[in-house]
């Protein structure tokens, strides 16, 4: 069995962040083999974390990197805000951005090892969450917002937009970050999503004992505002009410949007 020195088994746990009777424990069972005692604790590391597959994760951290044409979102998932919030955490979620901006999606399988260590430090149930990509068409403007809390990204949104300018289309983005519309127009929004909610606002007319004549009027009011909830293009301007989103937009299109916040 080849030895080892007390040196050795304190730069393994510097480089894996293991303790010191599983470093030792590591490089007796490799016979002082240096690389095959990271594999081996690394191999342990991830055994254990694979039994927490199951908890719940619906905290994390989300990103965006806008490139010129290019921009991304990625949200990593974690089981606590604690881990989310560590720079570690929050670099690894970087750095993944900008392999998707600069790759693109299936890139993400070459940070298989940082994801892999990043679980085994903090022993909790991480995973990749969404992952969004744009590749703007034409002269199309990319822009982004992203909302932190404590250091960490909560909430990203990315727009395309045709025509208009820079500042239209930031500000575009920092309305979706707190509005959370579900749809672009009303086009998009399932008819069987509509249907459902439109017989809720009607039993909810009918409880009110509201004249049967008038039930048409008011449960088509109420969808209407129910609509303003879930359309972008419906609804007013978050910093300034008196102006639509089409007041907005001023004769620009606003192609498509994205949208990724924890606790979604």
């Amino acid at each position: 069995m080849a030895e080892f020195t007390a040196k050795d088994v304190q730069n393994l746990r510097q480089i894996t962040g293991a303790g010191m009777m599983d470093a030792k424990k590591a490089l007796t069972e490799n016979d002082g083999d240096f690389e095959a005692a990271k594999q081996w604790l690394r191999e342990k590391g991830l055994a254990k974390v694979a039994k927490l597959g199951d908890r719940e994760n619906a905290q994390g951290s989300v990103c965006v990197v806008v490139d010129g044409s290019v921009g991304a979102i990625v949200q990593l998932k974690s089981e606590t805000d604690f881990s989310a919030k560590a720079a570690d955490f929050i670099s690894l979620v970087q750095d993944m951005t900008e392999v998707v901006v600069a790759k693109g999606a299936d890139a993400l399988s070459e940070m298989n090892d940082e994801l892999d260590a990043l679980k085994i430090a903090k022993k909790e149930n991480i995973e990749l969450g969404t992952v969004v990509r744009f590749d703007a068409a034409g002269d199309n403007i990319l822009d982004s917002y992203l909302h932190l809390q404590d250091g960490r990204g909560v909430n990203a949104v990315l727009v395309e937009l045709n025509g208009g300018t820079k500042e239209i289309a930031h500000d575009l983005a920092v309305h979706i970050a707190f509005s959370k519309p579900a749809y672009l127009s009303r086009d998009e929004v399932p008819a069987e999503d509509v249907e459902r909610e439109r017989q809720a606002l009607l039993d909810i007319t009918k409880a009110e004992g509201k004249p049967e004549a008038a039930w048409p009027k008011i449960v088509e009011g109420r969808i209407n505002g129910w609509y303003k909830e879930q359309v972008l293009l419906e609804q007013q301007f978050v910093r300034d009410d008196k102006k639509s989103i089409t007041d907005l937009l001023a004769g620009a299109t606003l192609v498509r949007f994205a949208q990724v916040f924890i606790g979604a």
